[in-house]
């Protein structure tokens, strides 16, 4: 005889498989300029809304947010000691930041992409930091890139591209490149 593949009751477990998913905590990946946004003093929209931003959603747990070994080069770069070391305090005030680690088959993967990024022009090559932002946020599939590099990362344009060169390549999780603004009162 036939057996049916659905269950007695396939409307509960469509409303159930749908509430797993909404509990799922967001994936975010922060770029530095979100990072450097809650110690500017040039933006003090940018900065409020970023830090708003990081008190409704980073400090409560909201959303899962990470960054990777780039964010802390850019920082380390920073010339300015005392601006460098107010961008690392930020790691020690917001403990639930996790930061990606990239072992061995991550490291080609996301070498690759980056590549493919650069090559394709979708990021400049003096921009290098940022195709590596992308590549971290494609590799360890973030539901979310967040950025204030309207530019080169929170743009509907590039995000399409990169979401093309992902699929061509074999990355089919989507994720967005959008800005605090977009998530500031994530439910």
């Amino acid at each position: 005889m036939y057996k049916k593949s659905y269950t007695k009751y396939p409307l509960t477990d469509l409303i159930f498989r749908n509430k797993i998913r909404l509990m799922k905590k967001l994936k975010v990946y922060l770029d530095t300029s979100v990072i450097n946004f809650l110690k500017v003093n040039d933006s003090p929209d940018y900065r409020h809304d970023t830090e708003m931003f990081f008190e409704r959603n980073v400090a409560s747990g909201k959303i899962e947010t990470y960054v990777s070994r780039i964010v802390y080069e850019e920082i380390n770069n920073t010339e300015d000691l005392k601006k460098r070391n107010d961008l690392l305090d930020i790691f020690v005030k917001y403990p639930e930041i996790k930061t990606l680690v990239a072992v061995e088959n991550n490291v080609e993967e996301i070498n690759f992409l980056v590549k493919n990024y650069l090559d394709n022009g979708i990021i400049p090559r003096k921009n290098i930091a940022d195709a590596f932002h992308v590549a971290y946020s494609t590799v360890f599939e973030m539901d979310i890139l967040l950025s204030w590099n309207f530019k080169h990362l929170a743009n509907i344009n590039k995000e399409q591209k990169i979401l093309i060169v992902n699929k061509l390549n074999g990355y089919h999780y989507p994720f967005r490149m959008t800005n605090p603004l977009e998530i500031l009162n994530y439910e």
